[in-house]
């Protein structure tokens, strides 16, 4: 079996302190000339033990795209089925389904049945299993370390730029295009309506300053989050205005990149008073994505699928 460079731990969002704990995987990987892979888990392990888990920042899918991207192999294996292995025995299981020559984590990394292992304990018994181990200490910002659990609780006070800050990148979602009510066409702004998936994270409803890649150019947009006051719905949902593009988009699947949050949401009494709000919502996103620096990678960060 070839052996391979694996890369350990949850990495919900692929935030700055994951992202380093990748880029070591990469650099160990070509230093030895192996396959770098991702062992990543088919559900949360809170989730299996406590019956929640933390709302998702990505996708399963959309980490899984992002990882292969950078070149890993991601390999998806049953939470339930290792949960009870001593963290001897999980390291047993990794060697002979991976045989990795090293293993890359973060420096609060846990495994084994009950957490009980640390990255004390693989550096105790990796050896013994000829495997090197490479622990890469958080990432800090702030003062403080980068975390998923920093990240969510920004996004649900509305503090995008602090939350992208940690991130790395615009946060976004790449949900598909529902058909919607037609309301937006008949007030002179059409919208991309999207439904947020079970567990996914709901950032602070309201209005926000957004931009949307579609067919490698990029365009300003303004995006709603939440249940429309004015008009009543009863659940989370985003709805985006893309001034100055026309195409129809149903069915398929946009990736929306949040900026800044613009005002929370507001019942305005009447169409006509919210039409006005959302030509001046408009004009304000215009100005934050004119001063917001575009990514130069468009497959790397955003795509029409």
């Amino acid at each position: 079996m070839d052996q391979h460079i694996l890369a350990l731990g949850n990495f919900d969002g692929l935030h700055r302190g994951h992202i380093a704990v990748l880029r070591e995987a990469l650099s160990v990987a070509a230093r030895k000339r192996m396959r770098p892979v991702v062992l990543l888990f088919d559900r949360h392990p809170k989730e299996v033990l406590t019956g929640t888990c933390p709302p998702m920042l990505m996708t399963p899918e959309d980490k899984a795209r992002r990882l292969k991207h950078m070149g890993f192999r991601v390999e998806t294996v049953s939470f339930e089925g290792l949960q009870n292995l001593s963290p001897d025995a999980f390291l047993a299981h990794v060697q002979r389904n991976l045989a990795p020559a090293a293993l890359c984590c973060g420096r609060n990394y846990r495994f084994g049945a009950n957490a009980a292992g640390t990255v004390d304990t693989l550096r105790m018994l990796c050896p013994a299993r000829n495997m090197e181990v490479h622990v890469v200490e958080d990432a800090i910002v702030g003062g403080r370390p980068v975390s998923s659990t920093r990240i969510r609780a920004l996004l649900e006070s509305g503090d995008v730029p602090g939350a992208n800050l940690l991130l790395g990148r615009p946060f976004s979602f790449a949900f598909p295009v529902v058909d919607g009510d037609k309301r937006g066409r008949v007030l002179g702004f059409p919208t991309l309506n999207q439904w947020f998936p079970p567990k996914f994270v709901h950032p602070r409803h309201g209005v926000y300053a957004s931009k949307v890649c579609l067919k490698q150019v990029w365009y300003p947009a303004v995006t709603n989050l939440g249940v429309r006051p004015t008009i009543g719905t009863d659940s989370f949902r985003s709805e985006t205005h893309i001034p100055g593009f026309s195409g129809d988009l149903y069915g398929q699947t946009v990736e929306v990149h949040l900026l800044e949050f613009l005002r929370p949401e507001a019942d305005f009494g009447s169409l006509d008073a919210l039409k006005t709000q959302i030509a001046a919502d408009t004009a304000a996103a215009k100005e934050v994505f004119e001063r917001t620096p575009n990514e130069r990678e468009v497959e790397d960060q955003s795509r029409l699928f």
